[in-house]
């Protein structure tokens, strides 16, 4: 039985139908496969089994949502049950390291479909370091000629779509086919040919066979009443049958191109996150070369790039300040030049931020705090289940603050700052006293913001877990005898391993569809 506090408040207003549809899609996605029935969702949400069943069928319709069977009922018949469909969309998620670069690709559930690692040097310079990232999110989305990926965005790049990728399949270079993503709402035009507007694309050219309309090639999709207005006369395409899907196989003869639905699908525009374009190219279209691991993205629609760094930096904006070790970076708009480089939306966050949102939507709930050692020292903060950022974005800056006044020279520019002394410790190979450090580190943040536990993360830490976890609980246990409290603040090991951060920076695209930006 759902008690009120467990209730999301949800509203009757049409022009809130997006939060509402946030409030479900959050719902089905914490019920994983099992599932919630309508019934459910409407006490969960406060909101009338009528708005719950409009906005299911508009999920469903829109390829978010399926049927995961029945559940017996008290009275009355059986009662049908709803789940996500996790591959209808993807995000990726970057970790860009003073000297590395992680990448991701993650599914609506957040479960990891592909990966690449890299060395990258922070200190390169902006061209050089937006060049290498960009380049690892297309290497690992399959973003190239005769790959089965496709480049979303209104970009210099728009959204040319290379087709096929798989045996007897059709390889189409940008030049022969363009997908372009229309900018009136719940519309998508596809165009295949050379020019605006043409229709001369021959088999020997992609293997599709052109529309029968002279001038034109193009396929509408839009939502409810419309949906696949094209027929084989029109556009020579054979829309989808699922509901609210379009899928379309590529030519349907001897010589043409042999894309059946499970290789080529197009979504409608308007679901939420934006037009996308799926292509699908079988288990080679994602993460296949240059250390990629993992199984391809089977039809994916990307939400965007969330990219996690040191900090400081301004997340709203998406400009970094003094990175700590490489002040050149004071004033660089990176979201913006990621984006335009990629044509996709892009999100920027710190390190410790989006690893701590990761959590916070993974299930860690109440108060905590996240404590990342690795190339340097922060913290991600959660109060009361929410992310604080503060209005600068300057929460969790953790690593400077000042322990030894005069000791060691940090990056900063101070001198006695935990991070120097932690870093120092570990470079000494003194890892009871990195880990020493870090639990005063903790302790002081224990005492100003009396939260519930403490989560060590990063590769220092990776590297040697039970000696961080001891060494932090060790200082949080004295300082609790000290102050007569029942019990220490518990501290363990995040999960999430090596590329929690990257995930979490995944998150910074996925939560806000879910309702959940912070």
């Amino acid at each position: 039985m759902t008690t009120a506090a467990a209730t999301v408040p949800g509203v009757n207003l049409p022009a809130l139908r997006s939060h509402n549809a946030a409030l479900v899609l959050d719902l089905l996605r914490t019920a994983g496969a099992e599932g919630i029935s309508r019934l459910e969702l409407a006490e969960r949400t406060g909101l009338t089994p009528q708005a719950v069943s409009k906005i299911t069928a508009r999920l469903r319709n829109e390829g978010l949502a399926a049927q995961a069977g029945h559940r017996a009922s008290t009275g009355g018949k059986p009662r049908t049950v709803l789940r996500l469909v996790p591959e209808a969309g993807h995000a990726v998620g970057v970790h860009l390291d003073r000297d590395e670069v992680r990448v991701v690709l993650v599914d609506l559930m957040g479960t990891v479909v592909g990966e690449r690692r890299a060395p990258l040097d922070l200190g390169a310079g902006a061209d050089a370091v937006i060049e290498g990232v960009a380049g690892e999110v297309e290497a690992l989305l399959g973003w190239g000629q005769g790959r089965g990926g496709a480049l979303l965005g209104g970009g210099p790049r728009k959204a040319e779509a290379p087709l096929g990728g798989g045996p007897g399949v059709s390889e189409v270079s940008r030049g022969q086919a363009e997908v372009v993503l229309g900018g009136r709402p719940g519309k998508c035009e596809v165009l295949l040919g050379d020019g605006a507007g043409a229709s001369g694309v021959s088999r020997e050219q992609a293997g599709v066979v052109p529309g029968g309309r002279s001038g034109r090639s193009e396929v509408l999709l839009g939502e409810g009443a419309g949906v696949s207005e094209v027929s084989d006369g029109q556009a020579g395409v054979v829309p989808g049958g699922r509901s609210g899907r379009s899928e379309v196989p590529l030519g349907d003869g001897a010589g043409a191109s042999e894309v059946s639905r499970g290789q080529a699908e197009v979504l409608p525009a308007g679901w939420p996150g934006g037009s996308g374009a799926l292509l699908r190219g079988g288990p080679g279209a994602v993460g296949e070369s240059g250390g990629a691991s993992g199984p391809g993205a089977r039809g994916r629609a990307l939400l965007g790039v969330g990219v996690a760094l040191p900090g400081p930096l301004d997340h709203a904006q998406g400009v970094l300040h003094r990175v700590t070790g490489f002040p050149e970076w004071d004033g660089f708009p990176l979201r913006d030049a990621l984006a335009r480089r990629l044509g996709v939306p892009v999100a920027v966050d710190k390190d410790t931020n989006a690893a701590a949102l990761g959590l916070a939507v993974g299930g860690e709930g109440g108060s905590f705090a996240y404590l990342h050692l690795g190339t340097g020292l922060g913290a991600g903060l959660v109060i009361g289940g929410v992310l604080h950022r503060g209005t600068r974005t300057g929460a969790g800056e953790f690593g400077h603050q000042v322990i030894q006044l005069d000791g060691p020279p940090c990056g900063c520019g101070d001198r006695g700052c935990i991070e120097a002394l932690c870093l120092g410790a570990v470079a000494r190979g003194d890892l009871d006293e990195a880990a020493r450090v870090l639990g005063a580190g903790a302790a002081n943040l224990v005492g100003l913001l009396d939260i519930d536990r403490v989560l060590l993360g990063g590769r220092t830490v990776a590297a040697e877990p039970e000696r961080f976890v001891r060494g932090v609980a060790t200082v949080l246990t004295g300082r609790a005898r000290r102050e007569g409290a029942e019990r220490a603040v518990p501290v363990r090991v995040a999960p999430g391993g090596a590329r929690g951060v990257a995930e979490g920076a995944a998150q910074l695209l996925l939560a806000p569809l879910f309702g959940r930006p912070e």
